[in-house]
């Protein structure tokens, strides 16, 4: 399952998204907003946070008008590491060496079009499960 979250500014993009998810048959669950009225991006960051780090939802994408201000919210919640991604490239090397399990994306810097693939990269690449990733994103884990 996959838990989806936006803002306002990111709440066309996330209409793609589902579109792309049904599309391929893929079970999500929408924590909102529900429409481009002003809202406020850490309540639905959070709420994707706290559904992935409970094992809820395996995944999470959220999108807000830069991605920057939800990724920094998800990643308060232990247990999460919410990327940030403009490009497949960046899609594809967060899975593969952070195993990020949530997927940030600007919803004002990135068109559907390039979202929809780093999407798709994000969610159809696996973990490396190398050993220098893993001691990394144990370190990542480790409290300060």
């Amino acid at each position: 399952m996959i838990a989806l979250g936006c803002d306002h500014g990111g709440f066309l993009l996330k209409q793609e998204i589902v579109s792309y998810l049904e599309a391929h048959k893929l079970e999500y669950k929408d924590y909102g907003c529900s429409s481009e009225e002003a809202c406020d991006y850490p309540v639905y960051g959070k709420l994707v946070a706290n559904a992935v780090a409970s094992g809820e939802c395996e995944k999470g994408i959220l999108i807000c008008g830069t991605g920057i201000g939800i990724s920094i919210t998800a990643n308060k919640v232990k247990g999460i590491r919410a990327a940030l991604c403009t490009d497949c490239f960046t899609a594809e090397a967060t899975r593969l060496h952070n195993d990020a399990n949530i997927l940030a994306l600007g919803g004002r810097v990135v068109g559907p079009g390039l979202a929809l693939k780093i999407v798709d990269t994000f969610l159809n690449t696996e973990f490396s499960g190398e050993e220098r990733h893993m001691q990394r994103i144990s370190k990542i884990e480790e409290e300060i």
